[in-house]
């Protein structure tokens, strides 16, 4: 009975044996062919990179190379010759690998000089390789330095290293330092798909494109993945497969969340989300990975950019597509959102929610946009003429928690208050309605007026335009509207608490603003703010009228002094009654 051939894992079975056959470093590679073919050797390099990449394959290619005594034409080793079958099998004496990890003492270095001083029994060059040469200690770098700066004529030095920053500089300035960069998701689908043609395994395109996504930039990884994936899928790689296998998070929700944040509707994106939490997928996992695909849309909507790209080239053409649907302002809001939610993640009492209101406010972004494209040209020329506060940057912010408490006022000031700031962006228009709400129901009160030119000779007679309505605003009329606003609107109620608690403050002659403790208050009822701006232009009949949060410091509150506190604090300013207690030889407890 004959022994079955014994399984050689991808990873070592495909690894490179010539400089054609390194994935993804085709100029580094042929600078280390023309250098050989030259005759410009260095006495050390410096092979720096993330992990599987290729390095230490380089190094003993190289290796293998300036050994070789029947070079091919186009620089590559013969892998005929007796130096050339020495090393593929392992039994060559002119390549020595140190793993610098587990031997990194000065005696291993002292070890490795003695080994310098040998000559090569076969061939040109002894080669020695120092794989993970950042783990060497303080000790044994110095011990090593003056060997590596005068080696012996037929001796190579290549060390390999995934952190260069912790090699120290005198070393460094003794070696050629090639950078090795990380290989690229195209490079690695196509090399994926070779091995799977050599393994006879049926593989899909886009399967390949998510083993190579999920390997980070490592050919050694994308291999150990693929093997791992085709075990799993009985030889047959598909996409569906691939994810259940790999636990990756399908493009599929991404891109129904995407539909669900263009037309606003909120239940279905917090259905989806349910249904990626039962999949069993982590929430913070889940929000990362939205804001990845909020930045690789981004990215698509810019013919530019589209090379920034780093999924598979069907997925690809699925972003363009889709890019197109979203105006560019939109994706700078939404990775805003993510990236708060992301900061606020950690700290969360309920991830759960806070992952759900990122998702509220993301439809809500595009409900907000819809909404500003139907407003009339005239409102947009008035809202750009009017100066837009700006939210706070953290030094702002932190200026503004510093200023001293402002007393609560009853009265409108005619101006703005100095050390408040507006904590939303006031617009001219109202924004999106409530969640749940249909854009269609909000009704704008100034009509779009139409271009001269589109026109044409067709006049209408001025009385059937709708007027602009600028009524004088009446501090006892505001009032009596703001008041109303809560008994006509109960179904507000954390804008109506807002409105009753905090005080309001006029910002101009027709905006005002609602004093909140906080930027997340604000953001609790920023999307009914819009019915009341509406509710206060109807009452009174001025649609110049808008409504904004001011974010204002928070009052300190005086401690309740105790008796004896009090009485002392009496006699300290009366020192007619101090005398008198004396007098009368009292004692203050």
């Amino acid at each position: 009975m004959e022994k079955p051939d014994q399984y050689i894992v991808s990873a070592r079975k495909y690894r490179p044996s010539t400089f054609g056959s390194v994935v993804g470093q085709k100029a580094l590679t042929q600078t280390l062919k023309n250098a050989v073919s030259s005759g410009r050797l260095a006495q050390a390099y410096l092979f720096c990179g993330p992990r599987g990449v290729g390095k230490t394959s380089c190094a003993r290619i190289f290796a293998k190379r300036i050994n070789c005594q029947n070079p091919t034409a186009d620089g590559e080793s013969c892998g005929e010759c007796p130096s050339c079958k020495a090393i593929e099998r392992g039994f060559s004496f002119n390549i020595i690998e140190l793993d610098a990890a587990s031997n990194n003492s000065v005696d291993d270095i002292r070890e490795l000089t003695e080994q310098v001083k040998i000559p090569p029994q076969e061939g040109k060059y002894r080669v020695f390789i120092i794989d993970e040469v950042h783990m060497l200690s303080s000790q044994a770098f110095n011990a090593f330095l003056k060997t590596l700066e005068e080696p012996p004529s037929y001796v190579v030095f290549i060390l390999a290293t995934t952190e260069k920053h912790k090699v120290i500089p005198t070393i460094l300035s003794r070696c050629q330092i090639y950078d090795f960069k990380r290989i690229t998701i195209d490079d690695m689908t196509r090399h994926l798909a070779y091995v799977a043609s050599q393994e006879g395994i049926e593989a899909e395109q886009e399967a390949l494109a998510i083993i190579a996504q999920k390997a980070d930039g490592a050919m050694r990884d994308a291999l150990s993945i693929f093997d791992q994936v085709a075990a799993s899928s009985g030889g047959h790689v598909t996409y569906e497969r691939t994810i259940a296998s790999l636990n990756v998070l399908d493009y599929g929700y991404y891109f129904r969340l995407t539909e669900c944040f263009r037309h606003g509707n909120v239940p279905e994106a917090l259905l989806i989300y349910k249904e990626v939490r039962d999949a069993g997928f982590d929430s913070y996992f889940f929000l990362n990975g939205l804001a990845s695909h909020v930045r690789d849309l981004m990215v698509a909507s810019d013919a530019s950019t589209v090379p920034l790209l780093e999924v598979g080239e069907e997925i690809g053409k699925k972003y363009v597509e889709l890019a197109q649907s979203m105006p560019l302002q939109w994706y700078y809001n939404a990775m805003r959102i993510l990236n708060d939610a992301d900061v606020e993640y950690r700290t969360s009492g309920n991830k759960q929610l806070l992952v759900e209101l990122a998702l509220i406010r993301l439809c809500g972004q595009a409900t907000l946009q819809n909404v500003q494209q139907t407003q009339s040209p005239a409102q947009s020329a008035q809202s750009s003429s009017q100066p837009q506060p700006q939210t706070p940057r953290p030094a702002q912010a932190s200026a503004q928690s510093a200023a001293p408490a402002q007393p609560a006022q009853t009265k409108l000031s005619p101006h703005p208050v100095a050390g408040y700031r507006p904590a939303v962006r006031p617009s001219a228009t109202p924004r999106a309605p409530r969640v749940g709400g249909s854009p269609s129901t909000f009704r704008l009160t100034r009509a779009t007026q139409p271009d001269a030119e589109e026109a044409g000779d067709k006049k209408e007679p001025p009385s059937d335009r709708p007027q602009h309505r600028n009524k004088k605003i009446e501090k006892d009329s505001f009032f009596q509207a703001w008041h109303q606003f809560g008994e006509d609107h109960s179904e507000y109620k954390l804008l109506i608490t807002a409105m009753r608690v905090g005080e309001v403050r006029a910002l101009s002659a027709t905006q005002f603003g609602i004093v909140v403790a906080s930027q997340a208050q604000a953001q609790a009822f920023e999307n009914d703010i819009p019915h009341l701006t509406q509710y206060l232009r109807d009452k009174l009949e001025n649609d110049d009228i808008t409504v904004v949060t001011v974010q204002g410091a928070t009052v300190e509150r005086k401690r309740k002094l105790m008796p004896a506190e009090m009485v002392k604090k009496v006699v300290e300013e009366n020192h007619l009654i101090g005398e008198l207690l004396k007098d009368i030889d009292a004692e203050l407890r």
